[in-house]
């Protein structure tokens, strides 16, 4: 018997192509089934007379069954199951799918789908390769391949009128990815070309938005009008026809910061402005490239029938935003849901047919979820009966790497090596990962901060520090968490971030002895919080603050005691050994001169996200 390919399919393997439920019922099939090979074509007959025939190089779609169920069905897996007890077990392959050539490319995809892919690789995309297991994480979706050396068997979380052209962009990640970082397990690369960038430097398409950037951080937050705002929308347009999509996103959230700011709503934050027109000028700094502008970003890309896995939840003034984890990826996605008002009852509330504290901290599957250039799911109207919700039980210990953190020295590493964070790609939740804990030490209150830190323990040796601060609109958030911690923790999901060399998770959900909890949406708690001192002073973060205030102000229109207050946190930058950052700050001094502002604010702010 001579079927490598279906020796090689392994249980996750066959459970991307169908589900898991299906595996485990084809599995009892299994049992009944009676399998011969001819001529390397396989056909299982199982003991109520269904037959099942799987053909070589047409994959598991390609195979019939009398059973009459559409798409791949429990007695063509029940066959590849009976068949890899017949055979030997499959030998290990070296192989890259950069190695298919455009010849065999257009065989088997035809084509049209090598002209769409090469229109795609015109426009330039990026790609993160993995080689264990292979996949290609692309912004429209995830390909994996499942069985080396063979495109029969390959799983793409996009629907199928995309598939061929995506796993042609993904075969040519690979061969991108053999010639430029040969041997490495996970790398990120930039394919085709770069986007328009002017003549004298920088991204023609950017310019004109920081002109009106100028203007605002000039004449101050607490100055703009309807006319700058409308300013604003125009670029944003413009960008947005130019494929310009990070961009675009982040003067689309400026622009409801100042909407924000106008309404008198909570959800103004004026360092969160300040950031937003640092990041424009960044974008627009760099040399161009797909990663940095978001050219190769789909404005939606709907998703064929997917599982996701709750994390947990984060509660705004005015949103509510559910974290869920695409396995299939190793990606997490967000759920936004905009809200009237935030009270003890939002938990109840419905999104999608399933309340909001089930979606946190259940399974869902769905065929009508539709994912944004950002990341952001939402699931389609009128298809309720197409999403499902169960409970979690111990869904996040299943979850794979990167996902569940099993090397927290690793992850150190990769947060290390990332660029900055004003120019990479806009991904929502890129970094809420799951942390197993193997036992929890100190539990600290500050009360001055409003915020409780914890150090965890994890099973690989090393340690994490816990830290969230107070937010109104989740007022149990500190209670829960610390009676959470009280109840035997197996796992905290969170946002992670490299402070100080450590690790440092701000938490959404912990998994606990008594079952998950999503901190935000418990109720309110006994807990007892004992103050443990005064947070430590960060010179750092009180000059993101001064810069901040300036730009809300207007650099235009600072008072005369400004360059004095620069000059002493300057002071205390270089205290703390950041003299870099306090030379930036010092070059600006209070000045309304935009360029050394923008300096001084990615200078400090980079080193924010790095130290």
């Amino acid at each position: 018997m001579s079927r490598p390919d279906l020796l090689a399919l392994t249980q996750d393997a066959l459970a991307s192509l169908a589900n898991k439920g299906l595996v485990k019922r084809a599995a009892k099939e299994a049992a009944t089934a009676e399998v011969s090979c001819v001529e390397d074509t396989v056909t299982a007959v199982f003991g109520d007379g269904t037959r099942a025939v799987l053909p070589p190089g047409v994959g598991l779609e390609g195979g019939t069954c009398t059973c009459g169920a559409p798409g791949v069905c429990r007695h063509r897996i029940a066959a590849v199951l009976a068949f890899q007890e017949t055979g030997a077990p499959a030998e290990t392959v070296t192989w890259s799918p950069g190695s298919v050539s455009d010849d065999e490319l257009t065989e088997r995809f035809g084509a049209r789908a090598l002209k769409a892919a090469r229109r795609a690789h015109s426009a330039g995309y990026t790609a993160r390769v993995r080689r264990d297991p292979l996949l290609a994480e692309m912004a429209a979706a995830t390909v994996r391949f499942l069985v080396p050396g063979d495109l029969s068997y390959i799983d793409c979380d996009a629907r199928e009128s995309a598939r061929a052209e995506l796993v042609i962009l993904a075969v040519w990640a690979f061969r991108a990815a053999d010639e430029q970082h040969p041997g490495e397990a996970d790398t990120t690369v930039d394919i085709g070309a770069s986007a328009p960038a002017g003549t004298s430097g920088g991204v023609l398409g950017v310019r004109g938005v920081l002109d009106v950037a100028a203007d605002l951080l000039v004449g101050g937050v607490s100055s703009a009008n309807e006319v700058l705002v409308a300013a604003l929308r125009r670029e944003q347009d413009a960008m947005e026809k130019a494929g310009l999509r990070w961009p675009a996103a982040a003067t689309e959230d400026l622009v409801e910061q100042l909407t924000a700011y106008t309404e008198r709503s909570a959800a103004h934050d004026p360092r969160r402005v300040a950031e937003l027109i640092t990041e424009l000028h960044a974008r627009h700094r760099v040399p161009p490239s797909a990663r940095a502008l978001g050219t190769e970003e789909p404005a939606r890309t709907p998703l064929k029938q997917v599982r996701l896995v709750g994390l947990g939840a984060r509660l705004g003034p005015d949103t509510v935003e559910v974290f869920l984890a695409h396995p299939a990826n190793a990606g997490v996605l967000v759920l936004r849901h905009r809200v009237t008002r935030v009270d003890d009852k939002i938990s109840s509330r419905r999104v999608g047919g399933a309340r909001l504290a089930d979606l946190a901290m259940g399974n869902v599957v769905s065929e009508a979820a539709v994912r944004s250039a950002s990341r952001v799911v939402r699931f389609s109207a009128g298809t309720l009966a197409r999403t499902s919700v169960t409970p979690l039980a111990e869904a996040w210990l299943d979850l794979p790497e990167p996902l569940l953190v099993r090397d927290v020295g690793a992850l150190l590493a990769e947060l290390a090596d990332l660029p900055p964070r004003l120019v990479r790609a806009r991904i929502e939740a890129e970094h809420v990962r799951v942390v197993p804990i193997a036992s929890v030490g100190d539990v600290d209150y500050h009360p001055g901060a409003q915020r409780v830190t914890a150090t965890v323990h994890t099973p690989d040796g090393a340690s994490a520090t816990i830290t969230l601060t107070h937010r109104a609109e989740a007022p149990a958030a500190l209670d829960s968490l610390v009676h959470a911690l009280r109840d035997t923790p197996r796992c905290v999901s969170g946002p992670v971030r490299r402070v100080r060399g450590g690790l440092e998770i701000t938490p959404l959900g912990l998994l606990t002895a008594s079952g998950p909890v999503a901190l935000d949406l418990a109720p309110a708690d006994t807990a007892t919080l004992h103050p443990s001192g005064t947070a430590p002073a960060d010179p750092l973060s009180d000059a993101l603050t001064l810069l901040a205030e300036s730009a809300h102000r207007g650099i235009g229109h600072l008072p005369p005691t400004y360059p004095d207050r620069v000059r002493d946190t300057a002071d205390a930058l270089a205290g703390i050994g950041l003299a870099r950052c306090a030379e930036a700050l010092t070059s600006w001094g209070g000045s309304p001169e935009v360029t050394p502002w923008v300096d001084a604010h990615i200078r400090l702010s980079t080193t924010a996200d790095l130290r």
